[in-house]
């Protein structure tokens, strides 16, 4: 038996092969990928001072409400990009705004030590613009949420205390420590469990059927905010003062499930996606950014040249828009997938475009395609400063690796990246 070598000239060219040819299409599908890259769709103007937080409406989808330094509340109509209604709603910032479950009302804590509750509705003519209840406190409110399913609502501040919407003292007030308390938030699946975080670098976890804290956190900095995972119960993710992202699962405290880092400023908000796999953050470093849930690095960064440090930041509930409030009283409305096509697709579009979608995944590790889909330009102040930070990250890597080399064995040992930033888990 000869065996005869048959010669192959593997030129794409001359022989068509499948893999080459997916290739071509691949690296072209990235290419136009960041060619039709055009995220930013509006911004809505018209407050008169920063915007400092906002509230996503339960039912409607383009209902948003942002509430103003200046004491100012203001109900938007995102199809039509215009305020719909404006109410001077406290003395003094806003702190913190939620709507109810059902989306008959909103609720909004402010420096006047108020707690309001407000018709989503606006008054009939002739009607006064005034609030359904008033609460009057001891102390200033730095947040509120409202419960997923029933009448009751939380608000934090020295405490935090647990409200029914009919009565006007707390049903019961929560503490573990003497701190001011930033935000509290409801968990969205397992409805009476609720997460709060501490200027003492806490985060505390309490069960609303037993009235007590669950257990405590400490982290190295400040957590300014959380936000729960509305698909798995247990797992939720903290904005930290040390540039950095935390996502936590609640039955393992004594490490995070996955640190992301891509901020070079404190990150002062996060809000995830309505199907649990995203989120996205808020930074001082006047950029958003948005990670997978599983990785440690973001994968889309937005930014604008007029856009200051961005305070506030909601995913919407139809998955397709991010909306971000910032220090020069602008809210900005994103495409959360940057070169998604707007508007009714043709059916050979659809499948053209989730021909290319399952062609940049399954090239998405050859480099050059990798080089292409990973770049992003950046803001010369943000480019400069990851560059700084990377110097100095390798610099303590390399003092620790000195500092392990010139000791006895064993006498340091290794820290995981995870559990750098953990102090203590106190139940």
């Amino acid at each position: 038996l000869i065996l005869i070598s048959v010669p192959r000239n593997y030129d794409p060219l001359l022989h068509p092969f499948e893999v080459p040819r997916e290739y071509t299409r691949a690296l072209n599908a990235t290419k136009l990928e960041r060619v039709f890259a055009k995220p930013f769709l509006s911004s809505l103007d018209g407050h008169r001072d920063g915007v400092n937080c906002m509230a996503k409406h339960p039912k409607s989808l383009s209902t948003v409400l942002s509430g103003a330094c200046d004491g100012e509340v203001k109900i938007w109509n995102l199809t039509k990009r215009q305020c719909i209604r404006t109410i001077q709603a406290h003395e003094g910032f806003v702190r913190g705004m939620c709507a109810r479950f059902c989306g008959t009302s909103f609720f909004t804590v402010g420096d006047d030590k108020t707690v309001k509750q407000w018709k989503m509705e606006r008054p009939e003519y002739g009607e006064e613009e005034e609030p359904i209840h008033t609460i009057l406190g001891k102390t200033v409110y730095t947040g509120i949420d409202h419960h997923w399913k029933e009448a009751v609502f939380a608000t934090c501040g020295h405490q935090v205390d647990i409200w029914d919407e009919q009565r006007t003292s707390p049903m019961c007030s929560l503490t573990w420590g003497f701190d001011s308390i930033s935000s509290v938030k409801f968990n969205p699946i397992e409805t009476y469990l609720l997460g709060s975080c501490a200027s003492d670098r806490n985060i505390v976890l309490y069960d609303m059927r037993k009235s007590t804290p669950l257990k405590k956190v400490i982290l190295n900095m400040r957590t300014n905010t959380l936000c729960w995972n509305p698909m798995e119960a247990f797992i939720f993710t903290a904005a930290n003062e040390d540039y950095n992202l935390y996502t936590f699962d609640m039955r393992y405290l004594e490490s995070p499930v996955m640190v992301h880092m891509d901020h070079v400023s404190a990150v002062l908000d996060v809000d995830y996606s309505p199907t649990g796999k995203e989120f996205v953050s808020a930074s001082f470093d006047k950029s958003v950014r948005i990670f997978p849930v599983n990785k440690g690095h973001s994968r889309e960064v937005y930014h604008t040249k007029r856009m200051q440090h961005v305070i506030t930041v909601k995913w919407t509930s139809d998955n397709k828009y991010i909306l971000c409030g910032s220090d020069e009283m602008n809210i900005r409305l994103w495409k959360a997938n940057a070169s998604e096509k707007l508007g009714v697709l043709a059916p050979r579009e659809k499948a053209a475009m989730n021909y290319n979608q399952k062609l940049k995944e399954k090239f998405q590790y050859h480099p050059k395609i990798r080089r292409i889909a990973q770049h992003r330009h950046l803001p010369k102040s943000i480019f400069c400063q990851i560059k700084e930070q990377r110097i100095m990250r390798e610099a303590r890597r390399r003092k620790e690796l000195n500092r392990r080399k010139h000791s006895k064995p064993g006498s340091v040992p290794f820290v995981s990246e995870r559990k750098k930033h953990i102090v203590a888990v106190v139940k």
